[in-house]
């Protein structure tokens, strides 16, 4: 099948595709949420149109849970929520917890010593999501911003060994040079088999380590295959970023954002305008209405 650039794309296999799908899955932020942190009108009366015909929706998101409920909400989704980068996928009706892979306290340790290091301490904001809860050493900027967006409220704890009583759903370092993420991300990648951990990026000042089994594609063919009895050609799923890759591969028909990296541009079936030009209902609209 052919990949896209921006708007353009030969539409006799996907028109094909798209007559399959019957499930919409859709990451949130700089997809459906821009800067306004909200789902503009727009988009939201795409994806009831697309629910209206017989299309099931669901959101695929690195946040966590708690802080992705009002937007699984907002969509009137009925389906579990995939959130974590799929680590934790839970009904939000019946409350059943249908995945949680967490990350093992020995890489968790590792991981906060590498963090530690004089170079990089001051330099990090470092978040450990456990039971849904977010656990910080202190309340650094970064920390605040990325809080009163997500909608939650940390816990700081100093040293974040003492929060180390469960293994951690996902573990967070966040800086606003994005070089210092990249090298990050190189040396771990270096030090860390795929095997052993999944490592990404989910926005540029975003490093996000979970359990190696971890990604949204696993999370997607799960919900997919496993809970709804479809198969891939049945799926399209929407995102903008290096941790919807994975999805954007697995799924028949899959569209990255104007505003998404090359690299995550590259790989999708087809391009949609931005967040801010609503180019996930442009998308839907092009596909499925």
């Amino acid at each position: 099948m052919q990949k896209a650039s921006a708007t353009h794309l030969a539409l006799t296999d996907n028109q094909a595709v798209a007559k399959d799908i019957k499930l919409l899955v859709l990451d949130i932020d700089g997809t459906i949420a821009g800067h306004s942190n909200t789902i503009s009108e727009p988009v939201k009366q795409a994806i009831v149109a697309a629910q209206a015909r017989g299309i099931q929706v669901a959101i695929a998101t690195g946040r966590m849970y708690r802080s992705a409920l009002r937007f699984h909400q907002d969509i009137g989704s009925t389906l579990p929520l995939m959130a974590y980068q799929g680590a934790w996928i839970q009904d939000p009706i019946t409350r059943k917890i249908h995945r949680h892979w967490a990350v093992s306290r020995e890489i968790a340790y590792q991981l906060l010593d590498y963090f530690e290091q004089p170079e990089l301490r001051s330099l990090l904001s470092v978040h450990f999501y456990i039971n849904d809860q977010l656990y910080v050493r202190e309340l650094t900027r970064e920390t605040k911003i990325y809080a009163e967006r997500s909608d939650i409220t940390p816990i700081p704890v100093g040293d974040l060994r003492q929060a180390l009583t469960n293994e951690p759903t996902k573990i967070l370092a966040l800086c606003d040079d994005t070089d210092v993420i990249d090298k990050l991300l190189g040396n771990l990648r270096r030090q860390y088999t795929p095997a052993e951990l999944y490592l990404t990026t989910s926005v540029a000042t975003f490093f996000e380590a979970t359990n190696a089994s971890v990604n949204k594609g696993t999370a997607v063919r799960y919900l997919a295959e496993e809970l709804l009895g479809l198969q891939l050609a049945n799926v399209m799923a929407i995102g903008d970023n290096f941790n919807d890759v994975e999805m954007l591969e697995y799924v028949g028909l899959g569209v990255a954002m104007g505003n998404a990296p090359a690299g995550v541009q590259a790989i999708a079936q087809w391009v949609a305008p931005s967040v801010e030009q609503d180019g996930a209902a442009v998308a839907i609209e092009k596909f499925l209405l």
